[in-house]
C-alpha cells in the first residue's frame, strides 16, 4: 500500500502549494516568436485563459512606475503595448520607440531606458507619467542585452551580449562613464541594495560575474560558478539572496548576496529563462524557453509543481502578485 501512496500524497502536496498561495492577478508570459502574449488565470486551474497580440518579438516586460500598466517591449515592431495588469486588456500601443529589447525605469521614475539589441544602442527617455521623449541615443558595443540602474536614478549599467563588454551610462547628461571587458556573453545585470556589487550572468559560460563599484572604474572580484548558460536574476525579496536561471545547464540558482556564494540549486527543465517570484515568496515562476512552457517550482521543498503550455520561445514572465525586490 505504501508504494501506492507515495506518489498519491506527492500529487496532492503540489496542488497544496499551489493552492496555499493567495494569487489572484493575471499572470503574463511573453512568447517571443508567436509575438504575443499569454495570460495565465491562476484562479481556475492555472490554466493559459487567453492571448493578446502585440508587436513582433515581445521579449522583456516591466511595469510603469504607478502600477497602473505593465509595458512589454515588442523589439522588432518598435512598439511598446501597455497592458492592465489587473484586468490583462490592452491599453495602448506606442510606436517609434527602436528596438526595445529590454526596458527599464529609474527609481525616480524621471528615466526610461531601452536597449537596443540588434541596433546597438542605448536609449534615455525622459518619463512624465504618461508620454516618452527621447533625451539621447547612445551609441554602444555590439548587442546591448539587459538593463540595472541604481538606487540612485544616475547611473545605467548595460552588457554587450556579442563584444563581451559592461558599460556604464550617465542619465543626467546621457554619456558613457566607463565600459570594460567582461566573460563570455553578458546577458542579464543585477545590483545590490547598497550599491556595491553588479553582478553579471555570463550565458556563454557557466558562472556568475561579481563586480564592485566605487571607484573610477568597477573591479572584477569574484567568479561564481552557477551552471551553463547562467542568464537571468531575480531578487528573492529578502535583500540577501538573488536566483540565477542556468539556461544550458536546466537550473535555477540561489546566491547569497552577503557571501557571494551559491547556496542552492534547484533543477528545472526545458532551458529556464526569466523568473517571476509570486507575493509570499513560496512560487517562483520560470520561463522554460525551449520547451514553450511556463514552470512552476515550489521555493521550499524545491519541486517542480506544475509546467504550464504556453507559446513559442516564451521569455519574460510577470504578475503584479510579486515579491517586491
Amino acid at each position: 500500500m505504501t508504494r501506492f501512496l507515495r506518489p498519491l500524497l506527492c500529487v496532492l502536496g503540489l496542488a497544496a502549494s499551489l493552492a496555499a498561495v493567495a494569487q489572484t492577478q493575471p499572470i503574463f508570459v511573453l512568447n517571443s516568436l508567436d509575438a504575443n502574449v499569454s495570460v495565465v488565470d491562476p484562479t481556475s486551474g492555472w490554466t493559459e485563459s487567453r492571448r493578446l497580440p502585440t508587436g513582433k518579438e515581445p521579449h522583456h516586460l516591466y511595469m510603469t512606475p504607478d502600477e497602473r500598466s505593465v509595458i512589454v517591449a515588442n523589439a522588432n515592431s518598435d512598439s511598446l503595448t501597455f497592458i492592465d495588469p489587473r484586468t490583462a486588456q490592452v491599453q495602448r500601443t506606442v510606436m517609434g520607440i527602436l528596438d526595445p529589447y529590454h526596458l527599464r525605469f529609474s527609481p525616480d521614475m524621471k528615466w526610461f531606458v531601452t536597449a537596443a539589441n540588434r541596433l546597438n544602442h542605448v536609449d534615455v527617455y525622459r518619463w512624465d507619467g504618461r508620454d516618452l521623449q527621447l533625451a539621447r541615443r547612445i551609441p554602444t558595443g555590439k548587442t546591448p542585452s539587459h538593463i540595472w540602474i541604481d538606487s540612485r536614478s544616475t547611473t545605467a549599467f548595460v552588457t554587450m551580449q556579442d563584444s563581451d563588454e559592461l558599460v556604464a551610462v550617465d542619465l543626467p547628461t546621457q554619456t558613457l562613464k566607463w565600459r570594460v571587458k567582461t566573460g563570455p556573453m553578458p546577458a542579464d545585470v543585477f545590483g545590490t541594495a547598497d550599491d556595491r556589487h553588479l553582478l553579471l550572468g555570463m550565458t556563454g559560460s557557466d558562472h556568475v560575474e561579481v563586480w564592485e563599484l566605487g571607484a573610477a572604474e568597477p573591479k572584477l572580484v569574484k567568479r561564481i560558478t552557477t551552471g551553463a548558460g547562467a542568464h537571468a536574476f531575480r531578487s528573492a525579496g529578502d535583500r540577501r539572496h538573488v536566483y540565477v536561471s542556468n539556461r544550458v545547464a536546466n537550473t535555477v540558482g540561489k546566491i547569497d548576496l552577503q557571501r557571494m556564494a551559491l547556496v542552492d540549486t534547484i533543477p528545472v527543465p526545458g532551458g529556464p529563462d526569466c523568473m517571476e517570484l509570486v507575493a509570499g515568496g513560496k512560487l517562483l515562476l520560470v520561463t522554460s524557453r525551449w520547451s514553450r512552457r511556463l514552470s512552476v517550482v515550489d521555493t521550499e521543498t524545491r519541486q517542480l509543481v506544475r509546467q504550464i503550455p504556453v507559446g513559442k520561445s516564451p521569455h519574460g514572465v510577470w504578475t503584479l502578485d510579486h515579491v517586491r525586490p
